[in-house]
């Protein structure tokens, strides 16, 4: 079982426009669908298409729309009440494949919400094969919650895996910890390598340069570093080695959910016992898949073909 904490989830709405988006101009919508978000909720919502069990954790009161919406998709979800409803996100999607997202800072948590969360996901991890912390914190979090819920997941024997795909300050918090809170999996795209490492974004598109830079994790002490590349594909480093996944051109539609797809079917493959070259491989098919779907659009298994995926050794050794 995977098991997703979202401590700031939302409805995701996305409106796709069939001409370049222009500023202080009136457009009319071509499409527009809303869906239950947040990263985890997404993570879950593909783990629950390939057939594997998943419960999604989150804050969220009766009656709140976002929950009626969990509710209509049949997803397994536990939700803490919390002090008011989901935020909600706005997606535009040019024809292109170009995406601007404008996403409402959310509802406040309490320290006493934050620990039902936190009791609540512990219990839950007792039968899990991973946890997965995802997305941002909403306001009133503390930016190291994160490292909180590491340590408590991982405890004094290494405990659950756990896996993060985070930015900005609770990312920042986290690496500052990395000594007594790292995390089994970590998921950064070339930005968020970048906040990691010092480098620079645009330079970390570069495969090399990517694995490079996700070895200097690895030696701190992440066991597993996904970097995902964007068009240039996806690069898994561990202490055993370094691989480039590319997939086949496909056209991009949206870039909504890409990243936490391509952790989902990595997850799963992990499931499945898979090498790491099939994890990485089906972590990009994964990922591609969404990009290639309009919307807020999420793949299951029939839209991927990780054979398509092409998988290279890198030529240099992390560091142990």
């Amino acid at each position: 079982m995977i098991v997703t904490l979202t401590a700031n989830p939302s409805i995701d709405h996305t409106v796709a426009l069939s001409e370049p988006l222009r500023r202080g101009d009136l457009q009319r919508a071509r499409a527009a669908t809303s869906y239950p978000g947040g990263k985890g909720v997404n993570v879950s919502r593909v783990v629950a298409g390939s057939g594997a069990r998943t419960v999604a954790v989150l804050p969220g009161s009766p009656g709140d729309p976002l929950l009626r919406a969990l509710t209509e998709t049949g997803l397994d979800y536990r939700a803490v009440p919390c002090g008011g409803p989901a935020r909600t996100n706005l997606t535009l999607t040019e024809a292109d494949g170009t995406t601007t997202k404008i996403n409402e800072p959310g509802t406040p948590l309490t320290a006493v919400e934050r620990n039902a969360l936190a009791d609540l996901l512990v219990e839950l991890s007792r039968d899990a094969s991973w946890v997965v912390l995802s997305g941002s914190l909403p306001p009133a979090v503390p930016t190291d919650w994160y490292v909180e819920l590491v340590r408590g997941l991982r405890g004094p024997d290494g405990g659950i895996r756990v896996a993060v795909d985070t930015s900005d300050g609770p990312l920042l918090a986290l690496a500052e910890h990395f000594d007594s809170a790292a995390p089994h999996l970590i998921k950064p795209n070339a930005e968020e390598l970048a906040q990691l490492t010092g480098g620079d974004p645009d330079e970390l598109h570069d495969p090399n340069a990517a694995a490079r830079a996700a070895a200097v994790l690895v030696a701190r002490g992440v066991e597993t570093v996904l970097a995902t590349l964007g068009a240039a594909g996806a690069v898994l480093v561990t202490a055993d080695g370094a691989w480039h996944a590319t997939a086949p051109a496909i056209k991009a539609r949206s870039t909504v959910g890409a990243g936490d797809s391509a952790l989902a079917g990595y997850l799963l493959a992990d499931l499945d016992r898979a090498t790491p070259q099939d994890r990485l491989r089906h972590a990009v098919a994964y990922g591609s898949a969404a990009a290639a779907l309009p919307g807020t659009g999420l793949p299951g298994p029939h839209h991927t073909d990780p054979t398509a995926v092409r998988i290279t050794a890198l030529d240099f050794q992390p560091h142990h």
